[in-house]
C-alpha cells in the first residue's frame, strides 16, 4: 500500500536499499572501518526506523507497527553499545504499547466491511 510518502521523492523502501548497496560498499572496500557485524547492526536500526517512519505516516496508526520498529532500534543500540538489559528493552516496549494505545484508542473504531456476522458475534 502507497502511504504517498517520499524521502528526497522516493519510497522509503528504495532509500533502505540504497543505505544496504553503500553499507555493503563501505565493508567491501574497509571505508570508516565498518566491520561486517557493524554494518549489520547499523543496518538493523536503518531498518527499524525506516518501519518507524512508515508506521508514523500510516493512518489509522497501528501500534504493533510502532512498537516493532521501536524494538528492532533498540536491539540495534544495544548491540552498539546501550546499557539496557533484555528486561528493561521488553519494559520499555510493554510501556510503549500501554500508552500508545491508550493514547490512539479513542481514535480509533473497528470497521466491519458489512460483514453481518462479525457485528452478532458470529
Amino acid at each position: 500500500m502507497d502511504s504517498g510518502f517520499k524521502i528526497f521523492g522516493r519510497e522509503p523502501a528504495a532509500i533502505l536499499y540504497g543505505l544496504q548497496a553503500l553499507l555493503a560498499v563501505a565493508v567491501a572496500f574497509g571505508v570508516l572501518g565498518l566491520t561486517e557485524e557493524s554494518a549489520a547492526w547499523t543496518m538493523t536500526i536503518a531498518n527499524g526506523v525506516m518501519a518507524l517512519i512508515v508506521a508514523l505516516v500510516t493512518r489509522p496508526i497501528v501500534v504493533s507497527a510502532m512498537t516493532g520498529a521501536v524494538q528492532t532500534i533498540l536491539t540495534g543500540a544495544v548491540a552498539f553499545g546501550l546499557p539496557l538489559t533484555e528486561a528493561q528493552m521488553g519494559t520499555i516496549i510493554a510501556a510503549m504499547s500501554v500508552i500508545l494505545g491508550l493514547i490512539l484508542r479513542p481514535n480509533v473504531s473497528p470497521t466491519y466491511g458489512g460483514d453481518t456476522r462479525m457485528m452478532a458475534g458470529v
